[in-house]
């Protein structure tokens, strides 16, 4: 399937319908941060979560489209080039092509993100297209403040003296990068989607949150070392209408359980594992209720 950005882009996806006739409810996916296809996979990590997403939905009756990113796999432009605000206006084109199909129900589509994606599902809420978003390891504060609160877990794995050597180069890190103006730049030597970062670290999805007009699902494991868990009682606190939130025990940013301590480094361990069956479960249950179950 094809959806056409604003600026006349093809984005190059896959819409999986469920078995037997339409039109279908239908799940737009929105995945991470990064260099990603339609299935949620880089050339360094394959996250593989559009497959047993897409295929949980169809067991449920609902489509699902994915696509990829710019500049990623069928999807012709820049990656590097791309800001943060082209990707919420490319999630904004997507549902509206899946919104126009004929084998699809406008009237059942939800979104479900991941991530980066799940921020920009929450600028998607407030679209009277959408009747349902499911929230996968969303933030709820400023980009700088949520990439900051990243860094921090991340540093406590390395040795204690390294870590404000860590913090003071990633302090300048961010303070170059903003300092920037140009789409691309390079940083320390190496060439940076800069208007990317400039976008997301100035960017609070609270606003988007407290505007969000469909039911909402928000699930963070606490495992997670890149998403701050507690921003739940956040997003609860600021969604006007149905706010249903979990913290799964065990549960990592992969969307893996793991019992052990919570750690970057056991992330291509954990991807040798497939996307957790209770979430994947929960997620199309609670959709299936909401679109599936809507006529």
């Amino acid at each position: 399937m094809t959806a056409t950005a604003d600026d006349g882009l093809p984005l190059m996806g896959a819409l999986s319908l469920p078995a037997g006739p339409g039109p279908h409810p239908a799940v737009l996916l929105l995945h991470g941060s990064g260099r990603l296809d339609r299935d949620a996979n880089s050339r360094g990590l394959r996250m593989e979560l559009g497959p047993p997403l897409a295929t949980a939905l169809a067991s449920r009756g609902i489509a699902a489209l994915r696509y990829d990113r710019r500049g990623v796999g069928a999807t012709s432009g820049d990656w590097r080039a791309t800001g943060f605000t082209d990707n919420t206006r490319d999630a904004d084109a997507a549902l509206r092509a899946l919104a126009a199909r004929p084998d699809i129900r406008a009237d059942a589509i939800g979104v479900i993100g991941h991530s980066e994606g799940a921020v920009h599902a929450m600028s998607l809420g407030s679209n009277p297209l959408v009747r349902a978003v499911v929230l996968l390891a969303g933030y709820a504060r400023r980009g700088e403040d949520a990439l900051r609160w990243q860094a921090g877990m991340i540093a406590r794995d390395l040795p204690a003296p390294v870590r404000p050597l860590l913090r003071a180069l990633g302090s300048r890190h961010l303070a170059r990068i903003k300092a920037t103006s140009t789409d691309v730049a390079r940083v320390h030597g190496l060439p940076v989607n800069a208007r990317w970062f400039r976008e997301m670290l100035g960017h609070d999805p609270r606003a988007d949150l407290a505007n969000i007009q469909a039911p909402v699902l928000a699930i963070t494991g606490d495992k997670d070392v890149q998403v701050d868990p507690a921003d739940l009682d956040e997003i609860r606190r600021l969604v006007p209408g149905e706010a249903e939130v979990h913290r799964i025990p065990d549960l990592t940013h992969l969307l893996r359980r793991d019992p052990g301590r919570p750690s970057v480094r056991a992330y291509r361990r954990l991807l040798r594992r497939p996307v957790d069956p209770d979430l994947l479960a929960q997620v199309t249950g609670w959709l299936e209720a909401r679109i599936a179950d809507s006529r």
